[in-house]
């Protein structure tokens, strides 16, 4: 094993260029697919990232991913024009234990060709998200050298500094086979037979900035090896969005202290002489023949329109959505992407028109929808003059609409709304309501708290032992409604359980109600506005107004559901239930 000295060289600056969205501690809350539906913030980081390297004339190795390139090629190449390098951070932020040795060639290849085509230069320096921890991954470093590349930067020295360890941490020739390949792992410091990373990023804004100090300044008067230090553009932005779905230990690392990083990157930047990778080893950067732009994967098609695809307006079925809100102005941004992707879906067989009802909302909501939305001619704006509960929320929606077809959804897309083009054809001449069903055998829940699951499958329990149809669920808003069975509906619960209300009484009418098999994820974006102690006592006491209510049904007692059912004070024009419009499309 070969290693390296630094004598007079420059110490090694590394920037991540990721989103907040991407980083290892949220995998298994959000998947690739829905990045592109959230507020992308990587362009306006990246810019205040190269202010910062341009204020103290610094030249840095930015760590890119792939995805990041094929959607934004121009702020790639504008890093690469200021003299930045750009290197490989993979697409799709896999860690090395999420591929296969050829998932992970593969996955090389296509990031490198991407950023070459972005950037104009070759591409030579490697790094995989979450590092290298184990000798037993080590295998990267042999296919990296087969693929042509200089340089890896991802071993994190582990735990203990034993001699098995202490080999990796300094910058040294990786040879396998003939090849080599320069591995720059990440600085750390021996602390009671303990290795403690000390190269940046988390470790900059969780560890006391004195002790830090301290110990970079002891690795440069011990160590000949250069000292490499990194960032993620995300952390020069205080207030990017939180993820609330996230643990208390996934929260700590994304967000503790980030207002710590606006004097510390300065402060060593100021001090220390740094440069990028590339030229540190003399790397010859100069473009190569143009890679061919892979085909992106998981991407809506858009087909040109053809004489028989393109039907007449008058020949699609008019539908809308109810979307009722708030206080979820954190979570408006990643909807509008949302319905934006759902409405391209859609527009083959559908009108759609859309309709937010603002509950009353304290937060902002408002002004946000008005933003997003109050310009667009297919969306209208109601708002309650004061908060009124989720329920009440899609009612006003659906007597708001025109369309027969009438669909709510949830704000935070706790259920994915692409779906709908699977579930309005479910809603024949026979169904009167379709339902998502997560509980349903062939449904699913994703990262959702134990304690919701219980509540929600144990009123669904019950439900199925009052009422005619035994469902699995009978409490999502994720539905599809048949407009003239639920306009004229008088809701004693307005909130949470006037949900479940509107299904109940539609059950005891004698209405036809359809499952659909579905996947319900944790919301990831603001908080829930669900009482759970007083939606628990709520559901008892709406289970056993069901019963009474069935049971003089089955006897056929002469008392209309209208009289069952205390009117709450919402009418259909809304004469009682103030609402303010917004909107071009007027009816």
């Amino acid at each position: 094993m070969t290693q390296i000295e630094s004598g007079d060289k420059h110490d090694l600056l590394t920037v991540v260029l990721e989103d907040y969205f991407h980083v290892g501690a949220l995998n298994g809350l959000i998947s690739p697919h829905q990045w592109s539906r959230f507020e992308p913030r990587f362009e306006s980081n990246t810019l205040k990232t190269l202010e910062l390297l341009k204020r103290f004339d610094v030249k840095a190795t930015f760590f890119v991913l792939g995805w990041i390139a094929e959607r934004c090629p121009q702020l790639i190449a504008e890093v690469a024009n200021q003299g930045h390098e750009i290197a490989n951070y993979g697409f799709y932020h896999r860690n090395v234990r999420q591929m296969t040795r050829e998932e992970f060639r593969d996955d090389a290849r296509r990031s490198r060709d991407t950023l070459e085509i972005a950037c104009g230069k070759r591409v030579v320096g490697y790094r995989i998200p979450q590092g290298l921890r184990s000798s037993s991954d080590l295998w990267m470093l042999d296919v990296l050298a087969e693929e042509g590349y200089a340089y890896d930067s991802s071993i994190v020295p582990g735990f203990y500094s034993d001699a098995a360890d202490a080999r990796y941490r300094f910058a040294y020739k990786h040879e396998n086979n003939g090849r080599e390949l320069w591995e720059f792992p990440h600085a750390t410091l021996s602390f009671m037979g303990y290795l403690v990373p000390i190269s940046g990023g988390n470790y900059f804004r969780q560890i006391p900035h004195s002790l830090l100090r301290h110990a970079v300044a002891h690795w440069k008067r011990t160590f000949n090896s250069p000292f490499m230090m990194y960032f993620h553009v995300w952390e020069l932005d205080p207030d990017q969005p939180r993820i609330s779905a996230a643990s208390f230990m996934a929260r700590t690392r994304q967000y503790r202290k980030l207002n710590k990083m606006a004097w510390v990157l300065p402060e060593y930047l100021s001090k220390y002489k740094f440069g990028t990778i590339a030229d540190y080893l003399g790397c010859d950067l100069r473009a190569a023949a143009v890679p061919a732009p892979h085909p992106r994967e998981g991407s809506i098609v858009v087909q040109t329109p053809t004489e028989e695809f393109a039907r007449s307006r008058s020949a699609r079925v008019p539908v809308t959505i109810v979307v009722p809100c708030f206080n979820e102005r954190p979570a408006l941004p990643y909807l509008a992407n949302t319905l934006e992707s759902v409405a391209k879906l859609l527009e083959r067989d559908y009108v759609l028109s859309l309709i937010f009802v603002d509950d009353g909302s304290g937060d902002g909501t408002w002004d946000v929808l008005n933003r997003l939305f109050g310009s667009r001619d297919n969306c209208r704006l109601v708002q309650h003059p004061h908060n009124l509960g989720v329920a009440a929320a899609i009612l006003t929606g659906i007597r708001h609409a025109s369309t027969e077809i009438v669909c709510s959804i949830d704000c935070d897309c706790s259920y994915d709304p692409h779906e709908l083009m699977q579930m309005i054809p479910l809603l024949t001449d026979d169904v009167d309501l379709v339902t998502a069903s997560p509980y349903h055998a062939k449904g699913t829940v994703m990262n959702v708290p134990a304690w919701r699951l219980r509540l929600s499958k144990g009123a669904s329990w019950l439900y199925g032992k009052v009422l005619r149809q035994k469902l699995a669920t009978y409490t999502s808003c994720f539905r599809i409604y048949r407009r003239s069975k639920v306009v004229d509906l008088q809701l004693r619960e307005l909130g949470y359980l006037g949900v479940t209300e509107t299904l109940c009484l539609l059950d005891l009418q004698g209405a036809r109600i359809a499952e659909f098999p579905t996947t319900l994820h944790v919301r990831i974006l603001g908080r829930s506005k669900m009482k759970v102690v007083r939606t628990i006592f709520g559901h008892l006491g709406n289970l056993l107004r069901m019963r009474y209510m069935r049971r003089l049904i089955d006897r056929n007692a002469p008392l209309g559901l209208q009289a069952a059912t205390p009117a709450a004070n919402i009418d259909q024009q809304g004469t009682t239930v103030e609402t303010k419009i917004n909107s071009r499309d007027t009816q």
